[in-house]
């Protein structure tokens, strides 16, 4: 019985692959007139992500990343010390962990961080901090002070800026 279910299994994955056994195949007349080509390549783009090398975006537009590479990198410098639930250059997402200070362990912080463009601007970046104390033994959410967010995105513009000297760009 199982051996029968693994056989229909196989049989409706592999009827979904579509195999073209016979001769060579022409793409050439299914482009609409109008329609743009895109430039061949790899999804990290013409260059890796961790390449070092400099593309054709000088401006610090981050070659095969979504958003401004100056603003992702200094993002991820600025949360260094943070456990990272999810980093996401394309969609330019920075989300941490819970962290707990050594100092404080009563309490503890969680930031998410959003990369708004490819463009290095002050407006490009967002982030939100999140707090929570340890009351009896249960996390309670709690506000953070209400400068905490702007001074966290000043931190990461002023990376940022210093990542761009240090690039001579």
């Amino acid at each position: 019985m199982k051996l029968r279910h693994l056989i229909i299994i196989a049989t409706i994955f592999l009827s979904a692959c579509n195999v073209d056994l016979g001769g060579e195949r022409d793409d050439s007349n299914h482009d609409e007139p109008n329609q743009r080509r895109l430039p061949q390549g790899t999804v990290f783009g013409d260059s890796s992500i961790f390449s070092t090398e400099k593309g054709p975006a000088e401006d610090g537009s981050g070659g095969g990343i979504g958003v401004n590479d100056l603003l992702w990198r200094a993002s991820l410098d600025t949360v260094s010390f943070m456990p990272l639930i999810s980093a996401d250059p394309f969609g330019g997402v920075i989300i941490t962990d819970w962290y707990s200070p050594p100092q404080t362990p009563e309490e503890r912080f969680k930031i998410n961080i959003y990369i708004l463009g490819r463009a290095l601007r002050a407006d490009g970046v967002r982030a939100t901090v999140f707090r929570q104390q340890n009351q009896s033994g249960q996390w309670i959410d709690s506000p953070v002070a209400l400068n905490t967010n702007t001074n966290l995105e000043n931190a990461i513009l002023t990376r940022a800026r210093q990542l761009r000297l240090a690039s001579g760009q």
